[in-house]
């Protein structure tokens, strides 16, 4: 990019930027970076610029590049969650379509920024990831490529299977929470003390007399969401590198995860402004063209799926015709997808946008259901956990033979079998010992199994 063009660029940035504010975004300091096209869709495989090595991130990057290439799609821009907030520039934009992407990134920053479900994500994860891949290289100098690789296959065949919803006390890891709370706990134990009247009166207190504990239930710990979390906790087949790479991939997904649960929410705020900022500024006839060519292409319903800017982008537009705009901020700050979608997709939303169920019925998609509420509801079971099914480690020593027992909660949405059976050979991989998949198919409780060598299914009563 020339200087001239670049000069143009920066006064641009500045001047959306104080509209922005002025509309009463705020976000994070901004840095952007201008990045040849194999740079941009090497970020956008690997999701972050500093994320270790692995052969998925490749096969990402080559399918990308090769859309890129025929011409089927195109990454214009990355925008990171950080404090100061990256954004990657295609260097083959026009000055109309990067003034359209500083509007869109710049409401992404705001999003990061006030959304509960970003609140307590790493603002310094690139500096983070770049320490996690350093060590994983020296696990693949000391262990050997392949062996780390092949770890990698099996943690990441599993890395959705967390659990969000666990607060992480004081900022601390769940482990080293875990342990900071027995410390104070043995701390509290080892206290001498007297019974006294005073004691009779506080009923409040937790205070149990030395040598009393609460009795543990029998067998192993219950139902435990985060997997991940388990494995690291529980497997005694785990060294101690693995452990940590199996953390360092949790913690990633821990970043990560916000994003999965307001795709839709995120999307359609940020569509939303780079709408109202583009109306602030003296575009030429010309550029007039551009700008509503490329938000057309952004926000053209999709054929084969939903598309998320647009679903977001009305129903924040619906928000404020019926709320007015300062409404909006308070969405904006305290919900997520499913949330969002519950409490504002209305009947007329649905209608207008034509939304509808479709299922497969033999060797063909149909479609099934046009009812606007089982339409909601759809949407609302296909955000749930991010997409993902939720799935609980309920045993870590099933018959007693250290074998792990996991079972689907099922909310009548079936497993991919395929999927799960080969998944269930790098679950091994990691606890070790025999795995068993409990799940519902056809209305009926199927046991998956496999011991490291075969699959076996069995029904249940």
């Amino acid at each position: 990019m020339k200087d001239r063009e670049l000069r143009r660029l920066e006064e641009a940035i500045a001047e959306i930027s104080d509209i922005a504010r002025h509309f009463g975004l705020d976000f994070f300091p901004m840095r952007y970076e201008i990045c040849p096209a194999d740079i941009i869709y090497t970020f956008g495989a690997y999701g972050m610029p500093t994320r270790y090595s692995h052969w998925s991130f490749g096969k990402s990057f080559r399918l990308m590049k090769m859309h890129y290439d025929l011409g089927l799609s195109k990454i214009y821009e990355l925008v990171i969650n950080s404090d100061p907030c990256y954004a990657f520039l295609l260097d083959g934009n026009t000055l109309i379509q990067n003034k359209l992407i500083v509007a869109h990134v710049l409401a992404h920053s705001d999003f990061f920024k006030h959304n509960v479900r970003f609140r307590h994500t790493n603002r310094n994860m690139v500096e983070s990831m770049a320490a996690a891949a350093e060590r994983i290289r020296g696990y693949e100098l000391e262990y050997g490529a392949e062996e780390v690789e092949r770890f990698l296959d099996a943690a990441l065949s599993i890395q959705e299977h967390i659990d969000p919803s666990v607060i992480h006390p004081y900022g601390l890891d769940r482990l080293r929470a875990e342990e900071a709370k027995r410390r104070e706990e043995e701390r509290r134990r080892k206290e001498k003390r007297t019974v006294t009247h005073e004691d009779l009166w506080r009923l409040d207190d937790d205070w149990e007399p030395e040598g009393e504990t609460k009795p543990a239930g029998p067998g192993s710990p219950p139902p435990e969401k985060d997997l991940l979390w388990f494995i690291i906790k529980h497997s005694r087949h785990l060294e101690p590198w693995q452990q940590d790479v199996l953390g360092l991939i949790r913690e990633e997904m821990y970043y990560f995860w916000p994003q999965l649960e307001t795709k839709i929410m995120n999307e359609g705020w940020a569509s939303y402004w780079h709408l109202r900022i583009m109306r602030e500024l003296d575009l030429s006839p010309e550029e007039t063209i551009e700008f509503a060519r490329l938000n057309a292409s952004v926000l053209q319903p999709s054929r084969f799926g939903l598309n998320p800017y647009l679903l977001g982008l009305k129903i924040f537009e619906d928000i404020e015709k019926r709320y007015g705009r300062d409404m909006l901020f308070e969405v904006r700050e305290f919900d997520m997808d499913t949330s969002f979608i519950r409490n504002y997709l209305t009947k007329e939303l649905t209608e207008e946008l034509d939304l509808y169920v479709f299922e497969k019925k033999g060797p063909e998609w149909r479609v099934s259901d046009k009812a606007w509420e089982n339409v909601r509801e759809q949407l609302i079971r296909s955000r749930i956990n991010g997409g993902f099914p939720y799935i609980v480690a309920v045993d870590g020593d099933y018959r007693m033979a250290g074998e792990l027992y996991l079972r689907h909660e099922y909310e009548g949405i079936e497993l991919d079998l395929k999927y799960a059976e080969k998944t269930l050979p790098y679950v091994v991989r990691l606890w070790g010992k025999p795995v068993h998949l409990e799940t519902v198919v056809e209305n009926k409780k199927v046991l998956f199994s496999h011991d490291g060598t075969k699959h076996t299914r069995k029904f249940l009563n």
